[in-house]
């Protein structure tokens, strides 16, 4: 059992913001992004990525339209250090996309920090100290007054270095780590002091950036907490609101959602939710929730399986089959009834109308994945997502009840293998079930036929072989072919339904025949299938389809 939360744990207190406006605002148009995978991303890696990795993912993260990328902690590492440097001295860093570095509070720190930098056209210098209270009384020993002078003096000697240097146009961000644990008050003091130590305005542009760095209380609080903070900043006018949710409740695509509600105007993350334990906020989700909701991200997700085989390949983290829009089986449905909805959808929808297909918030294609694998059949599956695949496949539309019975038929052996059944083993299926006894089922075996005009109607003369070769002529007449083919087998059978349409273009025939019949020995009905390119034909074919099945029963049960 799990021990009593009581004596060990406390609710997160509920922020005090009775007038709070988050909760009526719609998103309308997409932060401005950071990716911290070669960073944040980075360091949460069993095996760091080495400089050839790193630089893969540079590449796809500007070609993905990133325009700020943290790209490393050069005054920690020397292979980011390193890298750094070879982005900036080799020109591959775009005019367009601005680099970031991190480092702690220390002034050594920041001075190789701002070296690994210089000579760029503009960067980013990110700073960070942990403020909330564990930290302050457990992990520092500080009070309040001086983490503030510290924040003071470091920036200032940031200032100070890059002052020197107005060849770069430098950018201050400022974290107080633990934002998410901390007292308001606490957090905007630091906050506050960095403003004016850093004298945001106009011509000095500045980043706040508020982190989930552990997640401890419900999506909702922390949007209290961004809306608390974006009233009360000074200066806030020159000031970038930014957040770095991280993922320990499992809520941090809601934590970015709702912050961008409460004036957060720029969100940090990974790709794909890398990061320290659970993870930092997932990219690709939350821009991809937007795109959903007719806001266009400005990211290019558009061949979204090329990027999830590159964030593979650089991390050697695997992306869940799951995972919302990009797992391999996310737009997969095994249940019957979904993929009866979903093949209703797909029937029903125009290229120019909204999208409007159930179970698909987003059209796969519009990700650069395609329909193939949507619809998919194990013994969960249902007619409709059979139906769907023979249809898509072979041009095949079966009528409602031959879909009940085909079905049966599909998850009896679905059920025996207990394994998934691909398109080409359904249709193996289909052939087995309904052509294959023109073939096999001996007095049925299709040789040819000649139809000719009688004084009755339809002649035919019909011939047909047995399991040796052995040929045998029918001739019978009646009111069309079909009649007069019941009429020459000379079995009591009864026609229930038929249907005949045209196949798709390239399914290998050009006319497709359904007949339905009955005979009195045997319980139920069968259906029978022809394909042929001459109508008639095809009739006919299904008629000794339908025979010979309900003659293999009669055989049965003798």
């Amino acid at each position: 059992m799990l021990a009593n939360p009581g004596t060990r744990y406390r609710a997160f207190p509920a922020i005090d913001l009775a007038d709070r406006q988050w909760p009526s605002r719609t998103l309308t148009r997409p932060p401005v992004w950071l990716s911290t995978d070669l960073r944040d991303g980075n360091q949460a890696l069993f095996e760091p990525m080495n400089r050839e990795r790193k630089l893969r993912l540079f590449r796809e993260l500007v070609r993905i339209g990133f325009k700020e990328i943290e790209v490393g902690f050069p005054s920690a590492s020397t292979t980011d250090f390193e890298i750094v440097r070879h982005l900036i001295d080799d020109g591959l860093i775009p005019d367009d996309v601005t680099p970031m570095v991190i480092t702690q509070l220390r002034e050594d720190l920041i001075e190789t920090t701002v070296r690994s930098v210089q000579g760029a056209r503009r960067a980013i210098v990110h700073l960070y100290n942990a403020i909330a209270p564990a930290w302050r009384e457990i992990v520092f020993g500080m009070s309040l007054p001086q983490i503030v002078e510290m924040v003071e003096q470091r920036i200032g000697y940031l200032k100070m270095l890059t002052a020197q240097q107005p060849q770069t146009e430098w950018v201050l961000q400022y974290s107080p780590e633990t934002f998410s644990m901390a007292e308001l008050d606490v957090s905007l003091a630091v906050c506050n002091a960095a403003i004016k130590a850093w004298d945001a305005g106009p011509q000095r542009p500045m980043i706040i950036n508020l982190p989930t760095t552990v997640e401890v209380a419900t999506p909702n609080i922390f949007a209290d907490q961004v809306e608390w903070m974006h009233r009360r900043l000074d200066r806030r006018e020159h000031i970038v609101l930014s957040v770095h949710p991280h993922n320990d409740r499992g809520t941090g695509v809601a934590c970015a959602e709702l912050a961008m509600m409460a004036g957060a105007q720029r969100v940090e993350g990974c790709l794909f939710g890398n990061g320290e334990r659970s993870g930092n906020v997932d990219v690709v989700t939350l821009a991809l929730n937007l795109y959903t909701q007719g806001v266009s991200p400005g990211l290019d997700f558009s061949d979204i399986t090329a990027v999830a085989r590159i964030a593979e390949e650089s991390t050697a983290l695997p992306i869940h089959p799951r995972h919302p829009y990009v797992g391999d089986l996310v737009f997969t449905a095994f249940s019957g009834s979904h993929q009866d909805a979903i093949a209703k959808g797909f029937a029903a929808q125009k290229d120019d109308a909204l999208w409007r297909v159930p179970y698909l918030p987003i059209d796969p294609k519009d990700l650069g994945r395609t329909y193939d694998s949507i619809v998919r059949v194990n013994s969960q599956s249902g007619k409709g997502g059979i139906s769907y695949l023979l249809q898509r496949d072979h041009g095949i539309v079966m009528p409602r009840r031959m879909q009940v019975e085909f079905s049966a038929i599909v998850q009896a052996l679905a059920d025996a293998s207990e394994a998934e059944l691909s398109s080409a083993q359904i249709w193996e299926i289909f052939e087995r079930t309904y052509l294959s006894p023109l073939k096999e089922q001996p007095g049925f075996i299709y040789r040819s036929h000649r139809l000719f005009d009688a004084p009755e109607g339809q002649g035919i003369a019909l011939e047909l072989a047995e399991a040796d070769g052995v040929m045998q002529t029918y001739q019978a007449t009646g009111n069309g072919p079909i009649a007069a083919t019941v009429a020459a087998l000379g079995i009591p059978l009864r026609v229930d339904s038929y249907e005949e349409r045209s196949l798709d273009a390239g399914a290998g025939a050009s006319a497709l025949a359904v007949v339905e019949m009955a005979r009195p020995d045997v319980a139920g009905s069968r259906f029978g299938v022809g394909m042929h390119p001459n109508m008639a034909t095809a009739s006919i074919l299904a008629v000794l389809s339908a025979a010979a099945r309900l003659a293999a029963v009669d055989e049965t049960v003798a």
